[in-house]
């Protein structure tokens, strides 16, 4: 069964490459989705996996070195697109 989550990540998340980061991070745990920069500075994930998605999330909340992470809020998908790859949008 695939777990779905949007991850709504705050801080200083936008120009500090989060989103390169995370990319390669939801690659090596074998997580699908996409990452996007939002307009009022936030960072949006949508993450699946048939596994846990806690690595992934413990990961977020802390970000790269050259991010502050202050927030993430996480919302659990009941349905969702459904995603061969991780992508930055």
């Amino acid at each position: 069964m695939t777990c779905s989550v949007k991850l709504l990540v705050s801080g200083r998340v936008q120009g500090v490459y989060f989103r390169v980061f995370t990319q390669k991070k939801a690659r090596q745990l074998d997580i699908k989705g996409c990452v996007k920069n939002l307009p009022d500075g936030r960072v949006e994930i949508t993450a699946q996996a048939d596994n846990t998605l806690e690595p992934f999330i413990k990961w977020c909340q802390k970000g790269p070195i050259t991010a502050r992470v202050d927030h993430v809020e996480m919302i659990e998908l009941e349905s969702a697109e459904i995603f061969t790859s991780f992508e930055i949008r």
